[in-house]
């Protein structure tokens, strides 16, 4: 039912790609863009000078301001020096400060910069396009740009296009992006969706670049990026429909191209940047680039089985290392050498000895200042006053943080993670109980075991089970670490959830590829991810404790099973491993669940992972699509009609260089018929 009224609600919008919808009843309130009523020299203009430039004038049947330039407007392709932009009434004037190339198509894109100037009504897509040879490159084509992890949109992301004949073709490597500029440039809209104009008949390679820093400029792992792994020829591109979209006003269209984004590294060199002694017993050792190789490491004063290495940053690029001595063994310097991969002039890793000196004094913090002032006034004032004064026992510096109470999942147990590495824990004076509603107390087994990629960081593991109230005592110096704090008396008190209060899912997988691994996340509805499983082969998946609502299901590919998802290199031209949503025959993905329920779903690998047509991505939109639409329509229900108008017309390009609002089918050279 709901549906039902989505569909007649937004179908000028949605179902039949209409230009327009029946304005809401409301006031008078303007929301319509500007209107513009004259261009000199008129759009499409051909033969334009290379040095010497007139100004673009682009008149309105209004005021208009221009908002966000630095973010809304570029060129295609970039010029070295931006366009000058000017408001004089009711219109702007554009002064091009560059040299122009010779036969090139130049495109001025607007996006949403200029706006009316009482509402700021956007005037979306605006585009302006001239020539500065005898013609108007008039190819097109249309793609949808997408998150590789999350499997979804990528918004505003632009798309570069650099002619095959124009840039070395290297089989080992691929640095188009990062020697060339490309010849074409287009840009996502917030659904993903771009609509590439004024392209030649000749093959491209094809590249789509987040650009968050809005310079125009590839920047890895700050950037997301995706490629085609082959080039395409506009011309040979099937026809695709093309329509505005009256709801967030702006063009959209049927996806041609589809671009999987990842973030990728940035290559290096390796070199050790800082040795640094943080702690007493500890020292940290920065790196330039991620996993450095250490072949030795010897320093003065500190055996070899009392050194303890330990990789601490995500990356790998920052070690510590931890002295397992009294502290009043360890000097205030240590010296020694590490010898270690560093990468030489020509980028190749050899070995290098890097001599360190490793130093530290204690240094009071302001706290601790004026802690010991404060004592120290209170002990003058007792001795002034003839009385006896007792300094108050320190704080146990001995820091970690397990919580002391609350309700274990029986597969995750508990964890803790103490701020120094661990040399002891006497499992023997640990105590765990378990009583149950008849008073009974039962001793149950307790083991810590260290995580395998944490030095300090540990499970408490049991045979957890509902009912009763769990109580974990540790008694004062039962752990204690490198620097010889040990630990304060600690009781802590939990109960086990209860399964009959969340769902269980059942997946059965099917796969015809052996050597394929897959890891499938339980997400949320809004896509946070709140369970996964890893190594998953062909069989049945059992997912317990599954949350209560819209859950979504993500499946990734673990090309080479090591249990986590790879990213691309767009260097070496390597894809990302594949991640797709979870869609089930009528197009949901989002699934509800209910306490003590039993879900149970097929997963055909194969359907899922298969290469994705034309078709298959247009309909994965559309379904997309109709769910936002549902939500629209919730939330029209909830909060009743706007008193606002909607925008009636315009179309790609406002008018200029583009479509009117219309439901047209396109082919490559950019010519219409009716669908």
């Amino acid at each position: 039912m709901l549906r039902t009224a989505v569909a007649m609600l937004f179908a000028t919008a949605f179902l039949c790609r209409c230009a327009t919808i029946g304005s809401p009843t409301g006031g008078p309130k303007d929301s319509l863009p500007p209107v513009i009523v004259n261009l000199t020299p008129d759009n499409f203009s051909t033969n334009r000078s290379l040095t010497e430039h007139e100004p673009i004038i682009i008149e309105f049947d209004e005021f208009v301001q221009i908002k966000d330039q630095q973010k809304e407007f570029f060129t295609s392709p970039a010029m070295k020096k931006k366009p000058l932009i000017t408001l004089k009434g009711k219109g702007i004037i554009v002064q091009l400060r560059d040299t122009l190339e010779p036969n090139t198509t130049y495109a001025l894109n607007f996006g949403g910069a200029i706006r009316d100037n009482n509402e700021g009504n956007p005037l979306n897509a605006m585009r302006y396009v001239f020539s500065t040879g005898s013609e108007v490159d008039s190819m097109i084509v249309s793609g949808y740009t997408a998150d590789s992890y999350k499997a979804d949109s990528v918004s505003k992301s632009f798309i570069w296009f650099f002619a095959v004949d124009s840039v070395e073709q290297v089989i080992t490597h691929d640095s188009t992006i990062f020697k060339y500029k490309p010849d074409v440039i287009a840009r996502a809209e917030n659904n993903g969706i771009f609509i590439a104009q004024n392209l030649k008949p000749i093959p491209y390679r094809v590249y789509a670049v987040q650009d968050k820093n809005d310079n125009q400029s590839y920047e890895p792992e700050t950037d997301q990026i995706g490629f085609l792994e082959e080039p395409i020829n506009p011309a040979e591109q099937p026809d695709f429909a093309i329509w505005y979209d009256s709801l967030r006003r702006y063009p959209s269209a049927e996806p041609q191209l589809y671009f999987r984004m990842f973030t990728d590294r940035a290559f290096r060199r390796q070199v050790m940047q800082e040795a640094k002694r943080t702690l007493q017993h500890k020292a940290e050792l920065l790196f330039a680039a991620a996993r450095p190789e250490i072949l030795s490491i010897r320093l003065d004063s500190i055996p070899s089985d009392s050194l303890i290495l330990e990789p601490v940053t995500h990356g790998r690029d920052t070690l510590n290392l931890w002295f397992n001595m009294a502290a009043a063994s360890l000097p205030d310097t240590i010296r020694g050498e590490l010898v270690y991969l560093k990468h030489d002039t020509a980028n190749i890793l050899r070995p290098d000895t890097q001599r360190l000196t490793l130093s530290w004094r204690k240094v009071e913090s302001k706290e601790e200042e004026r802690e010991r002032e404060r004592l120290e006034r209170e002990r003058k004032k007792a001795e002034e006053n003839g009385e006896e004064w007792v300094e108050p026992e320190k704080p146990n510096p001995f820091k970690h943080n397990l919580p002391t109470s609350g309700e274990i999942n029986p597969e995750q147990h508990l964890w803790v993670d103490f701020d120094y590495p661990l040399t002891q824990i006497d499992s023997s004076r640990i105590l765990l109980t378990r009583t149950l509603e008849d008073g009974t107390i039962e001793d149950r087994k307790v083991h810590f075991v260290r995580d395998t990629f944490g030095l300090r960081r540990y499970q408490v593991r049991s045979d957890w089970e509902l009912g009763g109230n769990y109580t974990l005592t540790i008694p004062e110096g039962a752990i204690r670490n490198i620097a010889g704090e040990s630990n304060d008396s600690l009781v802590a008190k939990y109960t086990v959830l209860d399964p009959e209060k969340f769902a269980t899912l059942l997946i059965t997988v099917k796969s015809s590829d052996p050597n394929t691994s897959y890891i499938i996340q339980q997400l949320d509805a809004s896509g946070k991810m709140q369970q996964e499983k890893r190594n998953v082969k062909s069989g049945v998946v059992r997912l317990n404790y599954v949350s209560v609502g819209d859950i979504q299901i993500r499946v990734m590919e673990d090309k080479n099973s090591n249990g986590k998802w790879d990213t691309g290199n767009v260097v070496e031209r390597r894809q990302p491993e594949r991640t797709e949503l979870y869609t089930d025959a009528k197009g949901e993905t989002l699934f509800a669940t209910k306490a003590n329920w039993e879900i149970e779903l097929t997963i055909d690998m194969d359907e899922l992972f298969a290469p994705m047509s034309m078709q298959e991505l247009q309909q994965m939109l559309d379904e997309r699509e109709m769910h936002r639409l549902e939500r629209e329509f919730e939330k029209y229900i909830k909060e009743g009609p706007k008193n606002k108008e909607q925008n009636q017309g315009g179309g790609f390009g406002g008018g200029i260089g583009g479509f009117g609002g219309m439901s047209s089918t396109m082919n490559s050279t950019g010519g219409m018929f009716n669908r």
